[in-house]
């Protein structure tokens, strides 16, 4: 029988870019999630009647948030729940559940990237009939939610057995638990050249994927070893644990660098992979060669045609602002629309789902395309293992010949983690005042030419969206984007994105941080950064 619980409403409930994000013991607070999924049901008309799929990364924590979650949404009435076995399901996968099955959306447990365990990081957040995140209204209406929530609704009912593949009710909600593997590994299969891969494999090709101890291991292994006859032990870290075996799940050059020893020394295999916490993230590399998002992103735009699925070319291209504008050269050589959104993957939904584009990106290692609403990790790797296949070249042969063809836009990160809150925001504040005096003045000789703060109105719906990063724009094309983020749990991190490009075909092979050295010392000058944070050198660079 449902029971009604009297609380007193929290105040720290606001989501950010991708659902809320706390330290796992906050979630663990008596009635602190139930709080928080009782506003997404309130936020999207109740959970009666509706059917919904449930899952997460696997990290500290899933498995009870899965338990709270299906008794609220039993008890509100929900007509049925699908379940990744073991309450594991990838954020793209589950993305493809809810498109797959017509479901009322989703609710992922994740906190992407950020640390598990039980002294690290949790979140939730909700996933639309498209499969894509809740949009910024929804959103907003959750957060509203929270600020008068007074009681949620759930029931006193054993745990269901999470393992055990098949269906089972839960008061009137039949639960169906599903393997989290089989449906997302058809649909690659669907999109991809799997028996051109495969040859490549048997004819001696060599491969590590790195799956951080993530939700990923099981997906890699499953379509990399069982389907494409990768040789055993390709992916590695491949079991899931709740704290992802005290790694930090992100699949960039500093925390993947056993990957980048690997790839990088005399015995590298041909090609190189990483994916993040929750599978939507990746990282690319060759024997020797280093892929940046933005350059993966060109590169994928420019050779998705030799991919099954996308045989008949790709409608258009979006990238997220901080992104490089590399993607934009391969649009317009292709003809085709490249558009420039906010960073999170919630602002490409309507330009999917509208047709405009197939293929997204961004910067911070997310890639997908039309298949479903969220970045995707292991597709874009195997995007990458079919360009390979079909082109019979390596990595970085793939590179150079997209470079002499489009130029080279040296791109890097430097993020500034864990700043006080309060001066990393009046570090934005100060820079966001000189704005209008910017443009005419000189920074170790770089002539600025604008200055703004980036915003978007988005072209389907007319939403607009402001104050979405601070852009430095020179009169060579080179550019630094300022943005706190929103994706961590503690402080405030400065992402700081420089961009030069470089035309070819001489100076294509630099070292890009020797490339942007001009840049990344103006991007210090403007936003005084030493001054305001303390802080001289960046924690990673990517």
């Amino acid at each position: 029988m449902p029971k009604l619980i009297k609380i007193t409403p929290f105040e720290d409930q606001k989501p950010g870019t991708s659902g809320l994000r706390k330290k796992t013991r906050v979630f663990m607070q008596p009635h602190y999630l139930e709080a928080f999924v009782q506003a997404i049901f309130h936020a999207i008309g109740g959970a009666a009647g509706k059917t919904f799929v449930i899952g997460g990364d696997g990290r500290f924590y899933n498995d009870r948030a899965v338990q709270i979650i299906l008794r609220l949404a039993a008890a509100q009435g929900a007509r049925g729940a699908i379940v990744g076995q073991g309450g594991i399901l990838s954020t793209p996968a589950a993305s493809h559940l809810i498109r797959l099955n017509e479901t009322d959306g989703g609710i992922i447990l994740s906190a992407s990237h950020n640390p598990g365990g039980e002294d690290e990081d949790f979140g939730i957040k909700f996933n639309m009939p498209n499969g894509g995140p809740a949009p910024e209204a929804v959103t907003e209406a959750m957060f509203a939610a929270t600020k008068t929530m007074t009681q949620y609704t759930t029931m006193d009912a054993p745990d269901i057995d999470l393992r055990a593949i098949g269906s089972t009710q839960l008061g009137g909600m039949t639960v169906q638990i599903v393997d989290p593997v089989a449906d997302y590994a058809n649909l690659m299969e669907s999109l991809f050249d799997f028996p051109a891969m495969r040859t490549r494999f048997a004819a001696g090709f060599t491969m590590r994927f790195d799956a951080m101890c993530a939700v990923t291991g099981p997906y890699a292994r499953e379509i990399l070893e069982n389907r494409l006859g990768a040789a055993p032990g390709t992916v590695t870290h491949g079991t899931p644990l709740p704290d992802f075996g005290g790694m930090h799940p992100d699949p960039n050059p500093t925390w993947a660098h056993e990957l980048m020893t690997e790839m990088m020394g005399d015995a590298a295999p041909d090609f190189g992979a990483a994916s993040d916490g929750d599978g939507d993230r990746n990282m690319v590399l060759g024997a020797g060669a280093y892929v940046s998002p933005s350059d993966s992103l060109a590169v994928l735009a420019a050779n998705a045609h030799l991919a099954p699925g996308y045989a008949k070319g790709i409608a258009g291209v979006a990238r997220s602002m901080p992104t490089s504008a590399a993607a934009d050269r391969v649009a317009h050589a292709m003809g085709i629309a490249c558009y420039e959104t906010p960073t999170g993957w919630k602002f490409f939904g309507n330009l999917l789902d509208a047709g405009r584009v197939t293929l997204c990106g961004e910067e911070s290692f997310g890639t997908g395309s039309d298949h479903v609403r969220e970045k995707d990790g292991l597709w874009a790797v195997l995007l990458w293992l079919n360009i390979l296949a079909v082109r019979k070249q390596s990595v970085a042969e793939i590179l150079l010949d997209h470079w002499h063809r489009y130029g080279r836009n040296y791109y890097s990160r430097h993020d500034f983690e864990a700043i006080e809150t309060d001066k990393a925001d009046a570090m934005i504040a100060t820079l966001r005042a000189r704005l209008a005096a910017l443009p005419g003045t000189k920074v170790d000789g770089l002539m600025i030419v604008a200055a703004d703060d980036f915003a978007y109105t988005d072209p389907v719906d007319g939403s607009a969206s402001q104050k979405q990063g601070v852009r430095i724009i020179f009169d060579d094309g080179s550019r630094i984007v300022y943005r706190l983020s929103g994706t961590g749990t503690e402080g405030a991190t400065l992402r700081v994105y420089l961009e030069r490009y470089q035309p070819g075909p001489d100076g294509l092979q630099r070292d890009p941080q020797e490339a942007l050295a001009p840049i990344i010392h103006a991007a210090h000058q403007i936003a005084q950064i030493h001054a305001h944070t303390g802080r001289s050198q960046p924690n990673v660079i990517t």
